[in-house]
């Protein structure tokens, strides 16, 4: 053998290991590029989560220290004083029928909206900005808004009706049983339906022309072609909007909080307007992180029964 073929075999080898090396290097490389976000995730939200499961089985209060552990005699004691506690399923049962009634009307209202501004030929671009106005504004403000349009003595919706001589005494719309539940979801519905309609006016600008184009054909009316081409269709994008906006819900704490703080005789109170008036007001931050967790685990079922409905639609799309 040449020594030129030896050089020629050695320099190969040299290679060989160079980039074996530099394919585990490469390999690894990713992994310290994301290593700083999952240290920030770790630290801002996987800490405070455990260390508030943690507290959800402690009698901790802030001003007394000393109730900071876990009384092993008794582990469930918070859990199980929620379950006897009549404002924990007050507040339970109204925030189902209100996560379950402002959903439902924003993804009617949204789907009306996406419907018509999709039939829209000229300054689309101009109505869309328009309907994002009111995501822009904080859900604070919003309720600020809307607590002064339903005051009873000086409100916007009370002065209207007394001009349309509808009313003769105003009308209480936060204290009344039905009507405070009902200004707060107005509140809301007015506030997140443009996010419900943007997410299905996407859905409906990206349906393939051929479907309707064959309804067209065969004499479909615009109902039916809804009913049977555009809203199956839309089923992915249906599921995505309901998602967002039921995992998204706990905004309307602000909403509530300024509107009504979860009264009168806590008449709306919500599952998040509680856990603030235990955890802060009462300084009961044991019994706070219990009902949070409780909170917790019945938005990831609804969670997991939407993804699980996301990926039949697909697959059915």
């Amino acid at each position: 053998m040449s020594v030129n073929t030896l050089q020629s075999a050695a320099s190969a080898s040299d290679k060989g290991g160079k980039s074996r090396g530099d394919s585990r290097s490469g390999r690894w490389f990713p992994y310290f590029l994301i290593a700083p976000s999952i240290v920030i995730i770790l630290l801002v939200v996987l800490f405070p989560l455990l260390y508030s499961l943690y507290l959800s089985f402690t009698p901790y209060k802030l001003l007394k220290p000393e109730t900071l552990g876990i009384r092993w005699d008794d582990v469930f004691r918070n859990y199980r004083r929620l379950l006897e506690d009549d404002i924990f399923w007050k507040a339970f049962g109204n925030t189902l029928i209100y996560v379950t009634v402002t959903v439902n009307l924003e993804l009617i209202f949204g789907m009306l909206i996406a419907q018509l501004l999709a039939r829209v030929t000229r300054g689309q671009s101009i109505l869309r900005t328009m309907l994002m106005v009111p995501m822009m504004f904080a859900p604070i403000l919003v309720g600020f808004q809307f607590g002064w349009f339903f005051n009873a003595t000086v409100g916007v919706v009370n002065g209207a009706l007394r001009d349309l001589h509808l009313i003769n005494q105003p009308i209480a719309w936060l204290v009344d049983v039905p009507l405070g539940m009902m200004s707060i979801m107005v509140a809301d519905i007015w506030m997140s339906t443009p996010v419900v309609a943007i997410i299905l006016l996407a859905g409906t600008l990206s349906l393939p022309n051929e479907p309707f184009e064959a309804a067209e054909v065969d004499g479909a009316s615009a109902w039916q072609k809804f009913r049977y081409i555009t809203y199956p269709m839309l089923g992915p994008f249906i599921t995505i909007a309901l998602t967002v906006r039921s995992l998204d819900m706990a905004r309307a704490f602000d909403i509530a909080m300024i509107m009504t703080g979860g009264g009168p005789a806590n008449r709306t109170e919500l599952a998040w307007t509680y856990i603030n008036r235990l955890a802060l007001n009462d300084r009961n931050f044991g019994l706070g992180s219990a009902m949070s967790f409780v909170t917790v685990i019945v938005t990831l079922v609804f969670t997991l029964y939407f993804f699980r409905q996301l990926v039949k639609s697909r697959v059915n799309y």
